[in-house]
């Protein structure tokens, strides 16, 4: 019997790990962390030192994790309403806020005392920054009162690879705001695919997404129009010769076919169309910096 009291503790303990582990958001975090360790080897013709490398990744992520947690706590009742959402700790009563709230303050501040303790001050302030923006400006006043704020809190999440930038050369260059306005052109497009199918979740929910406050054909053309943004800011790394052609074809590749998934948003809308627009969004942004990385390793330029 003493046996089997004592794993009692250790599988209660492993789905706890979990429930904390999913208030992070872990498909999003590991988006950021891509694109700021793709900023981190971007910033510099060798690799970067290995101590950055690791401490600003780790601290970058647990930042991000925090955030993430906050989004959670903060929305808790309106992800209990959406579909997508309902299965999140907090709504399904797995975690309380109190127990949200601690974990997000000790898992942040480890990270902000990572990266100002083994990295530098300035990625330190600009990921406090980046916390504030995604977790305060965005969730607690934007998304709740304007069809745009996904546009305008955009920024917060463009801020990754300019992280990762500093991270490494402890300061800001043109080209780290290159990788910005890329990932800030590509948000309203990504985002607005899945609210076009999810609409109805966010109307029950009360959130004023671009579908909900301006009706459907609106936000399509805003997605079509949003895509040529972002099909001519994917370019400007090769206009300013920060990349070479392996890039420029992926890019006009890459590009190509997400024009041609917004045009049929507009021309011909669907939920199905939505859903598989919004995850060619992901891969392609993922695609996307892969393709700078590989042509900057490779030193392809005209």
């Amino acid at each position: 019997m003493s046996a089997t009291v004592q794993t009692k503790p250790a599988s209660r303990a492993f789905p706890r790990l979990q429930q904390f582990y999913k208030l992070t958001k872990p498909r999003v975090v590991s988006l950021i962390v891509f694109t700021a360790v793709i900023g981190m080897l971007l910033s510099t013709p060798a690799l970067p030192p290995l101590g950055v490398l690791v401490f600003g990744t780790m601290g970058i992520a647990l930042v991000a994790g925090a955030a993430a947690a906050i989004n959670c706590l903060v929305e808790r009742k309106l992800d209990a309403v959406m579909a997508r959402t309902r299965t999140r700790p907090l709504p399904m009563g797995q975690l309380t806020s109190s127990q949200a709230l601690v974990f997000a303050v000790v898992v942040g501040g480890a990270g902000m005392t990572m990266l100002y303790a083994e990295v530098n001050p300035l990625t330190m302030w600009l990921t406090l920054a980046t916390f504030v923006g995604y977790a305060v400006i965005y969730t607690m006043i934007l998304k709740p009162r304007t069809p745009q704020n996904i546009v305008i809190g955009g920024a917060a999440g463009a801020m990754p690879p300019v992280l990762g930038w500093t991270a490494v050369t402890g300061d800001l260059s043109a080209d780290a705001l290159l990788l910005f306005l890329i990932i800030f052109a590509w948000t309203p497009p990504h985002f607005w695919a899945l609210a076009l199918y999810r609409k109805n979740e966010y109307a029950k929910a009360g959130i004023p997404m671009l579908p909900v406050t301006h009706g459907e054909r609106y936000t399509r053309l805003h997605v079509l129009l949003y895509t040529v943004i972002l099909a001519a800011a994917s370019l400007l790394p090769f206009v300013t010769r920060t990349s070479g052609l392996i890039y420029l074809a992926s890019a006009l590749v890459l590009g190509g076919i997400f024009l041609w998934y917004a045009i049929r948003i507009y021309v011909d809308y669907s939920d199905r169309l939505a859903r598989e627009t919004f995850r060619y969004s992901i891969l392609y942004l993922s695609l996307l910096f892969a393709a700078l990385l590989i042509d900057h390793y490779t030193r392809v330029r005209i």
